[in-house]
């Protein structure tokens, strides 16, 4: 544990230097939700734009910040040989994964209020009250996503894996249902994506945060799997340089 506090700290410290990172992690979802929350654009069904935004849009935050941006930045810390050093000390692989992980999940507590704030704020009305289970969902998310991210950042040179990184957000931000509902997909691809993280959380916060029918057992099985799994092989398959 005391490994895992000291490397978390440092990585706290490497987010707050990287002041740009930090602003795009949290300036894009806040404008995101400020522009499509306050016009009718996107298709939302029967519900107002602002209630079917706001879990959205609060899982493609933890999705860029989790997977993204600490993705991106691991592949780069792979590459300048920064990682290869801390390999000739104690720390472990899991315990390198399980620092990055928390470190993104101290962001996103910021991340994930400023968002409900500006949600309430736009006339977003929360009616799930089960903000214990939304909590977990978030918790969820967080370690599903910075396992992807970490996964590819372990194995990929950094050029490969800034394209890997983007290309699967793009493809999991439209078959997520985040922002676009999942009716609006070929019945074969809605289908299909009910096994994607990004589809599971988004559902789980519709659930747990707006009150909207769902089951919530397989959405969370689904999120729960990743959210062991990809870690999982992370700290078994990361590659120190």
């Amino acid at each position: 544990m005391k490994r895992i506090a000291v490397q978390l700290r440092a990585e706290l410290m490497l987010l707050a230097r990287n002041g740009e990172q930090l602003l795009l992690t949290f300036v894009i979802p806040i404008l995101l939700l400020s522009f499509f929350g306050s016009v009718d654009v996107l298709p939302s069904g029967d519900v107002e734009p602002v209630q079917f935004l706001v879990p959205g849009v609060i899982a493609v935050a933890i999705m860029s910040s989790a997977m993204v941006s600490l993705g991106i930045a691991t592949g780069f810390e792979r590459s300048y040989l920064v990682l290869k050093r801390l390999g000739a000390t104690p720390l472990t692989r899991g315990q390198l994964v399980v620092s990055k992980i928390l470190s993104v999940f101290c962001v996103q507590i910021i991340q994930v209020a400023a968002l409900l704030a500006l949600g309430l704020f736009l006339g977003w009305e929360p009616a799930g009250n089960q903000w214990p289970l939304a909590i977990a969902a978030v918790l969820g998310g967080t370690s599903a996503f910075a396992g992807i991210g970490l996964v590819l950042a372990g194995r990929l040179r950094a050029e490969i894996n800034l394209a890997a990184q983007n290309g699967l957000y793009l493809l999991l931000l439209l078959l997520g249902g985040m922002v676009i509902p999942r009716d609006s997909l070929p019945s074969a691809a809605s289908t299909a994506a009910q096994v994607l993280p990004s589809t599971a959380l988004a559902d789980l916060l519709r659930t747990t945060l707006n009150g909207d029918s769902g089951a919530l057992l397989v959405p969370g099985a689904v999120l729960c799997a990743w959210a062991i799994l990809a870690p999982a092989i992370a700290a078994k398959r990361f590659r120190w340089s």
